[in-house]
């Protein structure tokens, strides 16, 4: 089984490489390239809480911008291939804001290739440099789930806010203003969650399931037990990591453990029953990477998956 969800993975790469590749030689030989003929800038982000900071920033009356949110069907981050129409998107919007790191080389490649003057690209990885946190033994891994830190949610909208700002300045005052108006939202989240952490006892999650909390855990002291260094990639745990959980599931008493959005809880339910601890909790915390456009249209936004995960939290961590 390892060895063939590593041939998938070499797959993956593969064929995002090869897209990426044909799309450039396209993009490349072409003389003239078609871009958007009308006077508002085209703004496209790669995943859902870009897309959410923007579009409260903006406004629901904004007529200066289009915007687009990328990967927007529900497939995380990790896994994500995009087609054809992507890397045009890509290439054609006149700001660009992208989470950065190894998952989204495939739109590194088409930045560095890309003849489009008339672009300006956010990379959260490079905005939130000073903040990066190492992921594994390779020195230029990081962790790339910057956005599950409020701390820098708040740092991201600004910078976001100040580009924009620049590219319209007419509309500056607007977007200022709805920033001001966002922070309070922000702001309120990061002492609801430091409230909750400062109340509790227990200090330690116990995540049956991959682990892209990190930001979130360290910004508010939380120590947690899991069975992955990370969330990339699809694995099973060893006997040894599932003893952990459960070791540590008794000697904490915990009432609870934590698994991600759309988990199939088997991890979960094997620390549980190893533990003998029938009435235990399967609590979920959102990574916010598949949330899809038509969620975001129904009502679900960067605050409302924020405050399911604060309580998650407050049950976790009794």
């Amino acid at each position: 089984m390892p060895v063939i969800k590593a041939l998938f993975y070499s797959m993956k790469k593969f064929l995002i490489t090869a897209l990426a590749v044909l799309f450039v030689i396209e993009f490349s030989s072409c003389k003239v390239r078609k871009m958007d003929t009308s006077d508002k800038v085209n703004i496209v982000c790669s995943i859902f809480p870009e897309y959410d900071w923007a579009r409260n920033i903006l406004g629901d009356d904004d007529d200066a911008t289009t915007l687009t949110l990328l990967e927007k069907n529900g497939v995380d981050l990790h896994s994500y291939i995009p087609s054809s129409t992507d890397l045009s998107t890509v290439a054609d919007c006149n700001l660009l804001f992208y989470t950065g790191g190894k998952s989204h080389t495939w739109i590194t490649d088409i930045l560095n290739n890309s003849s489009n003057t008339n672009q300006t690209v956010i990379n959260l990885m490079e905005v939130l440099k000073d903040q990066l946190k190492k992921d594994g033994p390779d020195a230029t891994d990081y962790d790339e789930h910057l956005w599950l830190s409020v701390k820098n949610a708040k740092i991201a909208c600004s910078y976001f806010t100040e580009t924009l700002c620049q590219l319209l300045p007419d509309s500056a005052d607007r977007y200022k203003s709805r920033l001001a108006d966002y922070m309070k939202k922000l702001d309120a989240m990061d002492l609801s969650l430091q409230g909750v952490v400062q109340a509790s006892q227990n200090k330690t999650l116990i995540i049956c399931d991959r682990f892209p909390f990190r930001y979130l855990a360290e910004d508010y002291g939380i120590q947690y037990c899991a069975p992955f260094s990370n969330c990339a990639g699809q694995r099973e745990p060893g006997a040894e990591a599932i003893d952990l959980l459960s070791e540590t599931l008794v000697k904490l008493n915990s009432s609870a453990v934590i698994v991600l959005e759309n988990s199939d809880k088997k991890i979960a339910k094997t620390v549980i029953g190893n533990a003998k601890k029938p009435n235990c909790d399967i609590l979920t915390m959102d990574s916010m990477q598949s949330v899809t456009l038509r969620q975001a249209f129904a009502g679900v936004t960067y605050i409302s998956q924020m405050q399911k995960n604060l309580e998650s939290l407050q049950k976790a961590l009794k």
